[in-house]
């Protein structure tokens, strides 16, 4: 009987945007900091699992594998081009360490893991992020039991959770000091469960492009009042940042941002992969500033 873990390769979203940025980036490969021997081990098992006939838990391929593919799916979601390792057209270079990736099966499943990434830009050998993410999270089975099936599963949602908060820090990070790679300029944003080791400190004097709203077609009697009068603006941010906007139903960009908008009343919504929509009524008061947050959950 075949013990190992299959945990399948990542596979290209199909409902990822088409648009990629300029922004490149090659992943140079983690390294397995664990010291436990085996790169395949992860656990052990003390309740019957489907399909394992050992207490141990042992992937088909190394943890560092299994990361690489993941992070590899989340910035090509984010539209960041990735290249082979040996690339050199590559702008920029990923690495890390796997410091910790354990799965035990108890009565409930504990997961840990933690991972650290350094982002540097090849021309200089400058690094422009680094960081370590965290992920703890446990379940419960249910009455029948794990199978093989169940924990890959299982550990692939998980890394896929630290991978998209490394790519959304990476993504923040490069969005605020190079916005001519994003067309777009939001500033840098703290990410939860995300411990910053080095960042720019020019991501901090970033602040979000204004973005018009068009103007409707106005006879001579409404362009002269509309010559008197303001707009207002909607400065907007969401939780987790990157979220498509939408304002009355006509999208301006991805968040944050600031949007000009005529005064009224008007029904702003934020949309991400695998976020359900959050959406608000929001009052614009001509010439002035009115805040906004808006917090996608899963």
């Amino acid at each position: 009987m075949n013990n190992e873990i299959h945990v399948s390769p990542e596979k290209a979203n199909p409902n990822a945007s088409k648009v990629k940025y300029p922004a490149s980036i090659r992943i140079a490969g983690y390294v397995d900091g664990r010291n436990v021997g085996n790169p395949r081990k992860i656990g052990i098992s003390e309740e019957r699992v489907l399909g394992l006939s050992v207490p141990e838990i042992i992937l088909d391929q190394d943890v560092t594998d299994v990361v690489t593919s993941s992070l590899r799916r989340r910035l090509d979601d984010a539209g960041i081009q990735v290249l082979e390792k040996d690339d050199a057209g590559a702008m920029f270079e990923l690495s890390g360490v796997v410091k910790e990736l354990r799965y035990d099966v108890k009565t409930r499943d504990h997961i840990s893991i933690k991972l650290e990434t350094t982002l540097k830009e090849i021309a200089t050998g400058k690094v422009v992020w680094s960081g370590e993410v965290e992920q703890k999270d446990e379940r419960f089975a249910g009455v029948s039991g794990n199978s093989k099936g169940d924990i890959a599963d299982y550990l692939k949602q998980q890394v896929g959770i630290v991978t998209s908060k490394t790519t959304e820090a990476i993504d923040s990070v490069l969005v605020a000091t190079r916005p001519d790679l994003f067309n777009l300029t939001p500033g840098a944003k703290l990410i939860p469960g995300v411990k910053v080791f080095v960042t720019p400190e020019a991501a901090a004097s970033v602040q979000p492009a204004v973005v018009p709203v068009p103007a409707p077609a106005l006879s001579a009697a409404d362009d002269s009042r509309q010559a008197a009068s303001a707009n207002g603006v909607l400065v907007l941010t969401t939780v987790p940042t990157r979220a498509k906007v939408y304002v009355d139903g006509v999208y301006f960009g991805m968040s944050p941002l600031n949007v000009e908008v005529e005064p009224g009343v008007h029904a702003v919504v934020a949309k991400l992969k695998g976020y359900k929509s959050a959406s608000e009524k929001v009052s614009i008061r001509k010439a002035e500033k009115t805040e906004l947050e808006l917090t996608l959950e899963h």
